[in-house]
């Protein structure tokens, strides 16, 4: 009872309205308002004239029932502020005298209602809404009255009808965000303000904007079908066929300028960079990165080239002339480039082919065994890069393929277990291991007994220095020998009858 008595004390003294207010359908931004006008005589106009202040209010309902008191008076209060901010910049735009429209906005809520004289030669000059409008209803006729109901935010919707009056929008829009002015470019669309319109779209097109704003841009002016208009704008974001079909030359530069970056810091992050890059387009099944497999490849030869040249200077060097850390820094930036680009030919699918050109290069592997091993074991991670992936079904190759792989790398791989896992953090030592594993696991029974065996002889010498793939091993020993013994035994065969069925 207190809070009813409250509330009927604020009603009594014009804090809050008792009176409701008519709501009229506004269609969709799309097509104009719907708009209502009454035409006053000249008597009545004086006398509104006289008695009415240049705008008028109705106080903000709350939209959710457990609002408190104080909550829609600071509601109100804001609204109040807001709206008074507005009168004021029309009262300083406002050169033509005493409006002859009366100009009442009215909220989706049917509560919220602003009133302000307006000139209809600003309407009929500024607004092919207006003009379609209230061009022949002036006949003996002084003041008219105009509602426009139904609007998602009155205060822009009044604010944008001040806009009209001023000389200079692109620079009254300077220090507007970027949804504000998304929300005046609405309602000049509703209105079909063309000079509106036009300087929002001006805005849009010079000012940043974040990624969700980018979003909302598309988004409104995709519903706006500005067309032509807005062309300008959504450059930002969309790209000519002929851009798009250059995708391949410009991933194809960006690939081989990280590859030949002087800083290795700057070469991190971007190769970083790009990796995310496929793998999102990867994620959400676009492939709009559509960078041809042969551009790939082509990356792939142009890195082995360089590294057979780099071991062919290694070994035939004068250490008294040449400085060798120089040339095996280059060799182990080579043999990064390479993993990099194996990591994207694996991610797309496109492995398989890589794994027979590895296996193919002899020569490489011939001088790779001449070299220290604190300077070659880079190149070592390349075959464990192939054996992780084989092991875990990203490469499916051939059984040939997979052999001649082990055969030309799996000794080199060997030597340089211990100094890669050892002074490399980023090498997963259990996971070399399990991906060899498996790698040599799928192979013929005959050709996993000689790579197993050899492994043995060599484990029991080496020890930690050697990869541990005794489970391998075990796997292999009971396919060899136990279950092949077990199935001996087991003489049953599957018996079938066939018999007539009766009728």
């Amino acid at each position: 009872m207190a809070s009813e008595r409250q509330v009927s004390r604020m009603i009594k003294q014009g804090f809050l309205s008792s009176d409701p207010t008519l709501s009229f359908n506004l269609p969709s931004s799309t097509t104009p308002p719907h708009m209502k006008m009454v035409s006053n005589n000249s008597r009545s106009n004086r006398s509104l004239n006289n008695l009415s202040p240049p705008y008028t209010t109705t106080p903000v309902y709350p939209d959710h029932q457990n609002q408190t008191l104080f909550q829609m008076m600071s509601d109100e209060q804001n609204h109040q502020s807001k709206i008074s901010k507005i009168m004021k910049e029309f009262e300083d735009l406002n050169c033509y005298g005493r409006g002859d429209v009366r100009l009442t906005v009215i909220g989706k809520d049917g509560h919220t209602r602003i009133s302000m004289d307006v000139h209809k030669r600003v309407l009929l000059e500024k607004s092919g809404f207006f003009r379609d409008t209230l061009r022949g209803r002036d006949q003996g006729v002084v003041m008219q009255s105009v509602e426009i109901s139904d609007c998602d935010d009155v205060e822009v919707y009044l604010e944008t009808l001040v806009l009209m009056y001023s000389h200079d929008l692109k620079r009254r829009l300077m220090d507007e965000d970027v949804s504000r002015v998304l929300a005046f470019l609405k309602v000049s669309a509703d209105i079909m303000f063309e000079t509106g319109i036009e300087s929002c779209l001006e805005c849009l097109e010079a000012i940043p904007w974040s990624e969700d704003e980018e979003e909302k841009v598309v988004t409104q002016l995709s519903q706006l079908q500005l067309c032509d208009l807005a062309a300008e704008v959504l450059q930002r974001v969309s790209s000519e066929p002929s851009t798009s079909t250059r995708g391949d030359d410009i991933f194809l530069r960006l690939l081989s300028g990280v590859m030949q970056a002087k800083d290795d810091k700057a070469r991190r992050e971007m190769r970083n960079l790009i990796s995310r890059f496929f793998r999102e387009n990867s994620s959400d099944n676009s492939n709009r990165l559509d960078v041809s497999k042969d551009s790939l490849y082509s990356l792939c030869q142009r890195c082995l080239s360089s590294l057979i040249l780099c071991l062919s200077e290694v070994t035939g060097i004068d250490d008294c002339r040449v400085d060798r850390g120089v040339l095996m820094a280059q060799v182990a930036q080579e043999a990064e480039n390479m993993r990099w680009i194996v990591d994207i030919l694996i991610d797309r699918k496109i492995g398989d082919e890589f794994v027979k050109l590895w296996a193919d290069q002899k020569e490489l592997a011939l001088l790779h065994s001449r070299i220290p091993t604190m300077y070659r074991h880079e190149i070592s991670k390349i075959t464990a890069q192939l054996c992780i992936a084989i092991g875990r079904g990203h490469i499916l190759v051939p059984k040939d393929s997979r052999f001649s792989l082990l055969s030309t790398w799996l000794e080199a791989l060997y030597e340089d277990f211990a100094w890669m896992t050892r002074s490399c953090r980023s090498v997963d030592k259990k996971l070399v291991e399990d991906g060899l594993s498996q790698t040599i696991l799928t192979l013929p029974l005959l050709q996993q007994q000689t790579i197993l065996l050899t492994w043995f002889d060599r484990f029991l010498s080496k020890g930690d220095d050697c990869p541990d793939i005794q489970k391998a091993f075990e796997v292999w020993w009971r396919r060899a020998f136990i279950r092949q013994y077990a199935a001996e035994q087991d003489s049953s065969h599957l018996q079938i009858t066939v018999c007539d069925h009766p009728d």
